[in-house]
């Protein structure tokens, strides 16, 4: 009654305690990503071109940008924000992108402790990240 599911579970065990570490020891060591990994969105603020193609891609409306015209009449890039707590990580925004401001980073650690931290001003974390010309 026990002895199979026993023996079958003690080897398992066994073979586990002899072998290779399967265990990746977080935070101390990075985990080695995909290329093709869904993260965090990075926005480029010196290319966009406030086109508004992104926030009409999202499915979830987590896109909101404001832009104002210059002297020669053409949009400039005001405001850029996103509601990263409704947002799916789906990439349709990066791919309506037509000058390719908005990139999915590696950048997979987004936990905050308030709500309110799930807003991101795009282009205060593009500044903080040094991606502003």
């Amino acid at each position: 009654m026990f002895g199979k599911g026993l023996l079958t579970g003690l080897g398992i065990t066994f073979k586990r305690m002899v072998g290779p570490n399967i265990t990746e020891f977080y935070p101390e060591v990075k985990p080695n990503l995909p290329t093709k990994v869904r993260s965090s969105m990075g926005l480029q603020p010196d290319k966009c071109i406030s086109c508004n193609m992104c926030a009409m891609a999202c499915p979830n409306s987590v896109i909101k940008l404001t832009s104002e015209k210059d002297e020669n009449n053409k949009k400039v890039l005001k405001s850029y924000h996103m509601d990263v707590g409704r947002c799916l990580f789906c990439g349709m925004c990066t791919e309506a992108c037509p000058t390719k401001a908005l990139t999915v980073t590696q950048d997979y650690e987004n936990a905050v402790y308030e709500p309110g931290d799930m807003q991101w001003d795009m282009i205060k974390r593009a500044e903080r990240k040094g991606k502003v010309g």
